[in-house]
């Protein structure tokens, strides 16, 4: 089974979870993983730097992916097992020890729209899609309502606004694992 777990910007707010938790990956204890990181301070710098400079979203968009690049290697640092991939799906590294790097979407891609509404929440999702994942884990700072769907988590606040259309084309199971607990999320599929 491969899953792609998405580790949020704001766990660097938690730096002992989060190193614990890429050590447990590159140990294996997760399975088969593909690690997606936020883009934190990163992106919140490209948020402030749009308002200032009044740049467009797809600018922005592209500077965000920019983000999640510098933070997977960031990633790297961390835990030094885990190799950066552009292409996660490849046979060059063990799946369970890669960091995906989406400095490739840089370029565009008809399924991801070039707006805040898509963060690396979706984007998780997204690339769980691509690679047929059976589950994706988004790795939050705070804890997820339980027995919300997509919808509901979007309008919550927990995921991004694009996350609903994202879960609805994976066919894998969903979760969110924050500081105390982990929830499943309510999708269609498990309906």
């Amino acid at each position: 089974m491969t899953t792609v777990i998405k580790i949020g910007g704001s766990l660097e707010a938690d730096p002992h979870r989060r190193r614990a938790l890429l050590e447990a990956i590159a140990d294996g204890a997760h399975g088969r993983c593909i690690v997606v990181p936020g883009g934190g301070t990163f992106a919140n710098a490209v948020r402030a730097a749009q308002m200032r400079e009044r740049f467009g979203d797809a600018e922005a968009h592209r500077r965000a992916l920019d983000a999640m690049s510098d933070a997977a290697g960031i990633f790297r640092g961390i835990e030094p097992r885990l190799v950066q991939s552009l292409e996660p799906w490849t046979e060059t590294a063990p799946a369970r020890l890669r960091v995906w790097n989406p400095r490739a979407l840089r370029a565009g891609h008809p399924d991801i729209p070039e707006t805040w509404d898509v963060t690396s929440d979706s984007l998780a999702l997204w690339l769980a899609t691509q690679i047929r994942a059976e589950r994706c884990v988004l790795v939050k700072s705070v804890d997820a309502p339980p027995g919300l769907d997509p919808a509901a988590l979007a309008r919550d606040g927990t995921v991004d606004a694009a996350f609903p259309g994202f879960a609805a084309a994976f066919e894998g199971a969903i979760e969110i694992w924050g500081p105390h607990r982990w929830v499943a999320v309510e999708t269609r599929a498990a309906a």
